[in-house]
C-alpha cells in the first residue's frame, strides 16, 4: 500500500511536471501555470529552467514514461563518481569558458567532448550534469554571458572612509563595482559621490581598465543614469546618452525590482567585501589617491586569483576568451558637457557665465537663441541642431575667445556699435570718460571685444550722472585699470566721491593716437 501511495504521488507530481511544461510550450505565462498548475511559482521557474537546459522537446518528453521523466528531471549530483563521471565533471570548466565565444552552443560542445571521449555520455545527459555542476559553482541564477557583450556596474553598500588628519573627522567614500560578464574581471574604484560627472568618470575608468569597450552597459536604475525608470524602455539622462553613444555602447538599464539583472554585480560587490574592503580595514587613508592606490594593489589579486571550482583566474579568463571581443577605444575619453542657453549679443559674442569669457560666433546669428555645450577642454555653440562655433575653453574671466571670421568687420558689415559711436557718446560725458574708452578700445585686438565693455560703462552716465563717470574713470586710469569691472566696483564703492588721494601731477591723460581704429578699418 505504501508502495502504491509512493507510487500514486508519483504519478501526480510527473502529470503536474507534464501540465507546466504543456502550458509553457503554448505561451501561458508563469503566473498563469502556476495558478492552473497548483503549483507555487518558483516550483514552475525551476521544472521550465530543467526543461530548457535538457533541451528535448516536449513531444520526446510525453514519449518517457513517469519512472524516466522522475529521473530526469529530480536526478540530483551524485555524491561519488565513477570515473567516466569524473571525467565529465573535470571537462566542464571548458564548457563554460568555450560557451563565452560568440557562436558557441552547448550542443556543439557536447561533440567536442565525444571527439575526445567516444564512449562518453549522449547530449541529454551531458546537459544535465552540467547544469547540476553550473548551478553548484554558480551559487546565482546561472546566465551564459557571451565574451564582449556586457559590462555590469553598480555600488557597493558599505562605504569606505577617508580620515581628515587634523580633526579626525571620517568622510565615507562611494565604492563603484564594475565586472565583465564573461570572464568576471572586475575594476573598483572609490570616488566622492554617486552623482553623475562621477559616475560616468567611473564607467570610463572601468572600459579603460579592461581595454576595450563591451556592446552594452547595465546599470541599475541609478539617477546618475536613468531619469525615469520604465519595465519596457527606461528614459536616460543625456549626459549618459552621450557617453553611451562615444564608446559606442548600448545602455541597458536593469528592470525594476529584477535582482537577477544584477545578480553578476552584486556578487562581485559581496566579494569585494572579502577581497578588498577586509585588507584595507586596519588602514588610514587622508586622500582619495592614496585609498584608489590600496583598491587596485588588492584589485590585481583578485583578479589573479584561481575562481572558485575553476583551474582558471579571472585575468586568464579575460586574456583568454574576453579581450579580443571588446571594442576598440576611441583615442580621447569622453568629457562630460553642460548645457546652457544664451543669445547672441551684438557684437555678435555669447557670454559663458560660469567662466564669465565671451565667444564669437559667426555674426549673422547676432540676436538668435543659442545651446552652449562645453566641457573641461572645449566649448561648442548650436542654433538648432547645427554647430555654428567651437572654442578651446578658456577661465579668463571678462575676456574674449574670438574666431576672427566671425566679426561683423571682417564680414563687410556694419554693426550698430562702431568705436565712432562710442568714443562720440564718451566725450559728451568727459574728457577723462573719454580716454578711458580709448584705452579700452585699443586694448583689444578686434574692437568687437570692447563693445560691450564700453556700452556698460558708458550707461552709468545716466545712471549715477555724467560727473561720477568720469570721476570714476580718472581713478582706474590712474591705477592703469581698465575694463567695465573696475568701474563698476569704483561706483558702487563710492570711491568716486573722494579722489583727494589722486596727485593731480600723476594724472596723466592719453594724447591723441594714430592708430585708434575708424571706419577705414570696416572697408
Amino acid at each position: 500500500m505504501l508502495i502504491n501511495q509512493l507510487m500514486s504521488n508519483k504519478l501526480i507530481l510527473m502529470s503536474k511536471v507534464r501540465q507546466i511544461l504543456r502550458l509553457y510550450t503554448q505561451g501561458v505565462g508563469k503566473k498563469n501555470i502556476s495558478r492552473k498548475a497548483g503549483a507555487t511559482r518558483n516550483t514552475v521557474k525551476r521544472y521550465i529552467h530543467q526543461y530548457i537546459a535538457i533541451g528535448k522537446t516536449l513531444d520526446e518528453l510525453e514519449k518517457l514514461n513517469d519512472t524516466d521523466l522522475e529521473k530526469l528531471f529530480m536526478a540530483k549530483e551524485p555524491a561519488v563518481m565513477d570515473k567516466k563521471l569524473q571525467e565529465l565533471y573535470d571537462y566542464f570548466p571548458q564548457v563554460e569558458k568555450g560557451l563565452k565565444r560568440k557562436g558557441a552552443t552547448r550542443e556543439g560542445l557536447w561533440q567536442e567532448y565525444l571527439k575526445q571521449h567516444p564512449d562518453g555520455y549522449r547530449e541529454t545527459q551531458f546537459r544535465h550534469y552540467y547544469n547540476l555542476w553550473s548551478k553548484r559553482i554558480n551559487a546565482s541564477a546561472h546566465i551564459d554571458h557571451k565574451a564582449g557583450d556586457k559590462m555590469y556596474v553598480d555600488y557597493a553598500g558599505e562605504p569606505l572612509y577617508l580620515i581628515n588628519d587634523s580633526s579626525g573627522e571620517k568622510t565615507p567614500m562611494q565604492v563603484f563595482v564594475a565586472i565583465l560578464g564573461a570572464s568576471q574581471l572586475t575594476y573598483v574604484e572609490a570616488s566622492y559621490t554617486q552623482q553623475k560627472e562621477d559616475f560616468i568618470r567611473s564607467c570610463e575608468n572601468a572600459i579603460r581598465y579592461f581595454g576595450g569597450a563591451p556592446q552594452a552597459i547595465v546599470t541599475d536604475n541609478l539617477k546618475s543614469a536613468v531619469i525615469k525608470s520604465d519595465k519596457y524602455e527606461p528614459t536616460l539622462n543625456e549626459a549618459f546618452s552621450d557617453f553611451v553613444l562615444h564608446y559606442n555602447m548600448a545602455a541597458l538599464p536593469a528592470g525594476p525590482y529584477k535582482p537577477r539583472h544584477q545578480a553578476l554585480v552584486e556578487g562581485a560587490v559581496r566579494i569585494s567585501y572579502t577581497t578588498i574592503y577586509e585588507p584595507l580595514r586596519e588602514r588610514i587613508f587622508t586622500v582619495l589617491e592614496d585609498l584608489n592606490t590600496a583598491i587596485w594593489i588588492a584589485l590585481e589579486e583578485h583578479n589573479n586569483r584561481l575562481m572558485k571550482g575553476r583551474p582558471y583566474s579571472r585575468r586568464q579568463m579575460f586574456e583568454e576568451v574576453e579581450k579580443q571581443e571588446l571594442q576598440p577605444l576611441p583615442l580621447h575619453r569622453y568629457e562630460v558637457k553642460r548645457k546652457k542657453s544664451a543669445t547672441v549679443m551684438k557684437n555678435n559674442y555669447v557670454y559663458l557665465g560660469e567662466d564669465k569669457h565671451y565667444y564669437s560666433v559667426p555674426f549673422i546669428y547676432i540676436g538668435k537663441k543659442v545651446t552652449i555645450l562645453y566641457g573641461e577642454s572645449d566649448v561648442e555653440i548650436f542654433y538648432r541642431y547645427e554647430r555654428i562655433a567651437q572654442h578651446y575653453r578658456s577661465r579668463l574671466s571678462y575676456r574674449y575667445t574670438t574666431i576672427e571670421d566671425h566679426l561683423a568687420s571682417k564680414n563687410r558689415f556694419m554693426s550698430e556699435w562702431t568705436p565712432e559711436l562710442f568714443l562720440k557718446r564718451a566725450r559728451e560725458v568727459g574728457d577723462d570718460t573719454y580716454w578711458y574708452i580709448v584705452r579700452i578700445l585699443e586694448k583689444r585686438l578686434h574692437p568687437e571685444q570692447a563693445y560691450r565693455s564700453c556700452q556698460g560703462i558708458l550707461i552709468y552716465a545716466k545712471k549715477v550722472g555724467k560727473e561720477r563717470l568720469n570721476n570714476a574713470c580718472r581713478r582706474g586710469a590712474y591705477f592703469n585699470d581698465y575694463c567695465y569691472m573696475t568701474i563698476k566696483t569704483i561706483l558702487e564703492r563710492r570711491l568716486d566721491t573722494d579722489n583727494s588721494d589722486l596727485e593731480d601731477d600723476k594724472v596723466r591723460h592719453l594724447p591723441m593716437h594714430d592708430n585708434i581704429r575708424g571706419k577705414t578699418y570696416y572697408k
